[in-house]
């Protein structure tokens, strides 16, 4: 790979995950340096190949532990935090990862010199949510903009791509389960948007092209639950009954499904789909959009097929038989 190195580092709290290896690589293509501050240096190398050697350094840290922060942020000329978790596990909780954490990030950032940082959220953070995880969502959102003002955050709606847990997941599950399950009936609405995308938004704020302030990133279609698992279904060429489950039944199962690990939905998520997950009116109207900001997102139909292939009964040695 033959970048331009421009000089500048950037830190990216959870650059190892599904959309922080995403960013880096967005970035690394601008001639940043990076340097990938994630709980397990030992376990994020497959970043370096993503950038011309030296480019990319993974480093140990924590959010629980300041000093880690601290010691991430030493240098840099920006810091990304795309840090999340969709459950608690352990001392990974909600609180710990997606309030205290954000507002840790911008206090390390702000200690460095630095008058802003770009923060990756969700659609649906409020603080009067039902949901613990919106709950946190806003609460880190809000440690952020009380720390930096001039911050930018970026709300995406779910996130698909090669490594997501939405479409994977369900297309996973349709190998064995003879019914997937519609959780409240099937009707929440989401506007799912492109990893890259999402990478691109990220590249351009910490460009410096993106005014200050709070951004929705959605896809170009507003899709159902139903609607994404009947798209995932037909392109992995399956047949399954799509079973709807009212919320209260929904809530009970995921109470009992998330003591247990790799739990297929927990109560929480089961709060989350109460509200539609939809970039807002006022976004698109102050144009804190993808479209807003220059960016055409990609279809669920350009990239859905690309990697549900290998869910088909032969895998992907399957699309060129008579469906």
């Amino acid at each position: 790979m033959s970048t331009a190195l421009n000089g500048k580092l950037v830190t990216i709290f959870g650059g190892s995950g599904f959309l922080g290896r995403h960013i880096v690589q967005a970035l690394a293509r601008r001639g940043y340096r990076v340097r990938a501050a994630v709980r397990r240096p030992d376990l994020a190398t497959h970043l370096q190949p993503l950038g011309a050697p030296g480019q990319i350094m993974p480093v140990q840290a924590n959010l629980r532990y300041r000093w880690s922060v601290d010691r991430a942020v030493i240098g840099a000329d920006a810091v990304v935090n795309c840090v999340g978790i969709l459950a608690p596990t352990g001392k990974q909780s909600f609180d710990a990862v997606q309030a205290f954490g954000p507002r840790a990030i911008a206090e390390a950032a702000r200690g460095a010199g630095l008058a802003r940082v770009t923060h990756i959220s969700a659609i649906g953070a409020d603080a009067d949510s039902t949901s613990a995880y919106a709950r946190s969502k806003a609460a880190g959102e809000a440690g952020v903009l009380e720390t930096l003002p001039d911050s930018v955050i970026l709300r995406p709606s779910i996130v698909f791509g090669p490594e997501d847990e939405f479409f994977n997941k369900f297309a996973d599950m349709a190998r064995f389960a003879p019914a997937l399950p519609l959780l409240g009936g099937g009707d929440s609405k989401f506007q799912p948007v492109y990893v890259c995308d999402v990478a691109e938004a990220v590249a351009r704020a910490v460009d410096g092209e993106l005014n200050p302030g709070v951004y929705e990133l959605g896809g170009p279609e507003v899709k159902s639950f139903r609607d994404c698992l009947g798209d995932m279904l037909e392109i992995t060429r399956r047949s399954r009954v799509l079973l709807p489950i009212p919320f209260p039944v929904a809530s009970a199962m995921g109470k009992v499904f998330q003591m247990f690990p790799m739990a297929p939905f927990t109560a929480d998520q089961v709060e989350l789909l109460k509200t539609d997950n939809v970039v807002s009116d006022s976004a698109q109207k102050d144009g804190r959009t993808l479209e807003g900001i220059g960016i055409s997102p990609a279809t669920l139909a350009a990239v859905l097929p690309t990697y549900l292939d290998r869910y088909r009964e032969h895998g992907q040695y399957d699309a060129h038989r008579p469906a």
